[in-house]
This record gives C-alpha cells, structure tokens and sequence, in this order.
C-alpha cells in the first residue's frame, strides 16, 4: 500500500525535477546576460565620458584657440590703426613738402622772370632786355604820358646811367630830349638829340630828332643852325616825314 501510494509522487516528482532543472538553467544564462549588458553599459557610459571628457577639453582648447585669434585680431586692429596714424601723418608732411617746393619753385621762377632777358620789339628795334630795365623805360614813358616832363627827363637820365648798353638807348635819347625841349632846356635838347643822330644814324627817331634840334635852334634864337640842320635831315632823309616838315620849314626860313 505504501509503495502504490508513493509511485504517484515519485512520479510526481520525476515529472517536476526536470522543469525545476530547466527554470535554474534558464536564470543563470539571464544572469550572464544580464552581467554582459551591464558590462556593455559600463563601457559604453565610460566611451560617453571619455568622449565628453575629450569634448570638454577640445571646446576649452577651442575657446583658447578662439581667445588667441581674437587677441591677435585685437593687436592686428591696434597695429592696423597705429600704420594709418603714420600714413596720414606721412600723407600730411608730404603735401607739406610739395606745398614747400611749390613755393621755393615759385620763387626761383619770380627771381628767374626778374633777371632773364625779355625779346623786345620797340621803335623798329629787336633786343633783349632785363625785366628791370624794361619796367624802368616804362615807368619813364608813363611820366612823359602824364605830361610830367620834369620827373619823366630826370627818369630818362637815370635810365642811361643805369642801362649805358640798353637797346632802348636812341629811344630813351629822342624821349629824353624832347622832355628836356617842354621844360625849355633847349641847350640840353639840342645835345641829346645829337647824340642820337650821331650814334645811331640809321634808327627810325632819328630824322624826328634831327627836326627836334631845328626847333631847339629857332628857341636858341639861332636860324642859321636850324636852318643847316633841316638841309641836313632833308639829304640824310629825303622819303621821311621828318624831312617833308623840313621842307616845309626851309621854305618859311627863306
């Protein structure tokens, strides 16, 4: 009885053993599961760190790298401004140097126009003449204009005392003569005049000159001189104007 009564539980239990096997086998392969996957987790939460770790120090080297840049940009900036203070500086004396060289150039040019010979064409004459001299023959002329016979012969003397070799000569001496002839110096006139015939024979004021010193004579109360120095003009220069008005004057002498 007791053996029929213990074969459904060896049967039982038979039957339950191998499940029992089977259940243990199976938690200890979930267990190596399970310690694998942490495993797999720890080394991938220790990449993810290390990463990071590596991304934290590649940013503060990136912002070092960024700091470095920005500062050199800073000194560049600095640098860039100091060469413009200099360029500007530079731009500035330059133009001050040009500005002084104009100047200077511009001086020499005016001393230049006062010293250098100017062409001149005057009373059928071409010469050179210095500046000066050329303003002084004017300035004389001018006084002449103005009926300023006076200053105009004191200015004409002066003139030749200046200029001795002046192309201006034979006309400064037919001026100078009949300025002296308006203030009635007749004596002088009549020198002057013939100092222009003598010197400068061929010169176009020179008939003009030769008529001057009759009339210089007919004041001196000398008609015989005068007289003499018409014929003279007349066979000296027979086609000029000067020698028509002298014919004219010969015949109210005879």
């Amino acid at each position: 009885m007791k053996l029929t009564s213990a074969a459904p539980w060896a049967l039982l239990l038979a039957m339950v053993w191998p499940l029992q096997a089977q259940a243990l086998f199976g938690d200890d392969e979930a267990r190596k599961a399970i310690i694998e996957l942490r495993q797999k987790v720890d080394a991938n939460k220790q990449a993810a760190d290390s990463a990071a770790a590596e991304a934290r120090e590649g940013d503060a080297g990136m912002r070092r790298s960024l700091l470095e840049l920005s500062n050199q940009i800073e000194q560049l900036r600095a640098e860039l401004a100091r060469l413009r203070g200099q360029n500007e500086q530079l731009a500035r004396e330059v133009s001050e140097l040009q500005r002084q060289q104009k100047d200077v150039q511009a001086g020499i040019d005016e001393r230049l126009r006062q010293v250098e010979p100017l062409r001149i064409e005057f009373d059928g004459q071409t010469f050179t003449a210095a500046p000066a001299e050329k303003a002084d023959f004017e300035a004389a002329m001018a006084q002449l204009r103005k009926s300023e016979f006076q200053p105009a012969a004191a200015a004409y003397a002066s003139f030749l005392q200046r200029y001795p070799a002046s192309g201006y000569t034979p006309s400064v001496l037919y001026w100078l003569g009949n300025a002296q002839y308006a203030i009635r110096a007749y004596k002088e006139a009549v020198a002057t005049h013939s100092r222009l015939v003598r010197e400068f024979p061929a010169h176009m004021r020179t008939p003009e000159a030769m008529l001057a010193m009759a009339n210089s004579h007919v004041e001196l109360k000398d008609a015989r001189t005068a007289k003499s120095t018409l014929e003279n003009l007349v066979k000296a220069h027979p086609n000029s104007e000067a020698a028509a008005a002298a014919r004219e004057r010969l015949a109210r002498l005879r």
